[in-house]
């Protein structure tokens, strides 16, 4: 059993555990939760550029997976399992650099909804092509990032994945920032408990936490997860062509992993106003008080 507050109750039949309560997005708690992060200094990417992208390095701590999991209602194993695929549960590189993976695919959507001729500049350049695969992938992506930058920073960083949970460039709004230099900047300054708080957001804001929580919901009872149980999680996060990666089978396979690991022992703190890098968190009303002993769902009775 894991030891969050939400597992304090029975499992049962479907895709989450009875009694965890639903995660309303008009739910003040839930609202401020995923509010953005605070806004950063106007030149703060630019500063960031200029020192070539040297991030201030900041690991995650044991307590920031079950206290950022807890946000979306998922314990900590599919948290690590995730983090393990996407970037091998780290955020920055031997260089002390964000993990960046430069897409040029990506790069030639992205120049092109600017302008024909930016794209074409792009294309010239080596910095973009029209299909993913058509060329492999350097192991350092910062040369092509920075060469990008130079004919359009922004295009540049919407191309490129960044950070512990690799959430691309393009995806800035869904992740909690106003731009994507201010999401570069932060993930770079903030550590990675702000980059993962960001990839919560961003898996909250596609509807991807459902996934979790039916996966969480068979671990918590026991079972170990399968590729068809990520796989749906996997085509959201990754798109269709995580099949030909196995994605969903790496996630399974660390997923299992971690269920044979202690978890962190966590409780949601009664006051935890600002306790979490990246997401503003304020106390929960009191909750009513319950007027049955029954699960709504499936009208078992719950662990008192």
């Amino acid at each position: 059993m894991h030891a969050l507050a939400l597992a304090a109750v029975l499992a049962c039949g479907g895709l989450a555990p009875c009694g965890v309560p639903s995660l309303d997005r008009s739910s003040p708690f839930i609202a401020e939760l995923f509010a953005m992060s605070p806004s950063l200094a106007p030149d703060a990417f630019a500063r960031l550029h200029a020192a070539g992208y040297a991030a201030t390095v900041v690991r995650l701590a044991d307590l920031d997976l079950p206290r950022i999991g807890h946000a979306i209602g998922v314990g900590e194993d599919p948290i690590h399992a995730f983090l393990d695929v996407e970037t091998a549960g780290g955020g920055y590189d031997a260089k002390g650099r964000l993990k960046a993976l430069y897409e040029p695919h990506r790069a030639f959507k992205n120049a092109a909804k600017v302008s024909r001729a930016l794209r074409d500049r792009f294309v010239a350049a080596g910095l973009a092509y029209e299909s993913w695969g058509a060329k492999p992938y350097p192991a350092d992506s910062y040369p092509r990032i920075a060469a990008a930058v130079a004919l359009d920073e922004t295009v540049a960083l919407l191309s490129a994945s960044w950070g512990i949970g690799q959430v691309l460039g393009e995806n800035f709004r869904a992740a909690g920032y106003g731009s994507v230099q201010e999401m570069v900047a932060a993930y770079a300054t903030g550590g990675e408990a702000e980059q993962l708080a960001s990839a919560v957001r961003f898996i909250k804001a596609r509807g991807l936490d459902d996934e979790l929580r039916a996966i969480d919901a068979k671990i918590r009872r026991g079972v170990k997860p399968t590729a068809a149980d990520w796989t749906a999680f996997a085509e959201g996060y990754n798109g269709p062509s995580q099949a030909k990666h196995g994605y969903a089978g790496k996630l399974a396979t660390r997923s299992v992993f971690w269920m044979g690991k202690p978890d962190t022992a966590w409780t949601l703190p009664p006051v935890a106003t600002g306790s979490l890098p990246g997401l503003a968190l304020t106390p929960p009303a009191a909750p009513a008080a319950p007027t049955s002993a029954k699960c709504t769902s499936c009208g078992k009775a719950l662990a008192a």
